[in-house]
């Protein structure tokens, strides 16, 4: 794990044991790219990671941009200046490519900023949230070119109150601690509607 991980030591203890030099300058340049992001939270740094026209897109909400320019302006106005000051990232899993590396991770925070990157136009609710996340970077020439981040926007509005979990098939944040802890119970969805003592 690089130096400057945000993740703390030995998270993901064993992952790097087996990486070629092209997959370790990937990971440091990852770990570079976070650090950027959540520690020093330096837009310019973040995008100096990044090839000349690089994308990322926060999928369940289209979200972020594509080149140098529009993805600057976004960092600096909504995603590092709109992070909450209690934000944790949990790790969970990497997997590292030829040219592609993903991360498995929950987010911790609790809801006291505006977040137009997350939750476009609702306003703080000051409520916490967990939620799973998987991230997938694709590498060129050395630089980051491309991030998509998915996570279950349904699970975040749970956690909001601005979805009932009583009314649709949806969860809340049992589904970022189910992904840190197998033996949570599963299938509670589906025993709230069929009646099978085996689930």
């Amino acid at each position: 794990m690089p130096k400057n991980s945000v993740y703390p030591p030995d998270a993901l203890k064993g992952a790097e044991s087996h990486l070629s030099r092209e997959q370790e300058a990937m990971e440091k340049l990852w770990e570079e790219h976070l650090a950027s992001e959540f520690r020093a939270r330096n837009a310019e740094a973040a995008i100096n990671t990044m090839v000349e026209r690089p994308s990322v897109n926060h999928v369940p909400v289209m979200t972020g941009g594509v080149g140098r320019k529009q993805l600057t302006h976004y960092y600096l106005k909504y995603f590092i200046s709109q992070m909450p000051p209690d934000t944790q990232i949990v790790p969970v899993s990497r997997t590292i490519g030829h040219d592609r590396l993903v991360d498995e991770f929950v987010m911790k925070l609790t809801h006291t900023l505006q977040m137009d990157w997350f939750l476009p136009g609702v306003p703080p609710t000051n409520k916490p949230i967990e939620v799973a996340l998987v991230t997938v970077i694709q590498f060129q020439h050395g630089k980051m070119a491309s991030e998509r981040i998915y996570w279950d926007q349904a699970s975040v509005l749970v956690q909001l109150g601005l979805l009932d979990p009583e009314k649709l098939p949806v969860a809340g944040v049992a589904t970022a601690r189910k992904v840190l802890d197998d033996e949570l119970p599963s299938n509670e969805l589906m025993k709230r509607i069929l009646k099978d003592e085996d689930l």
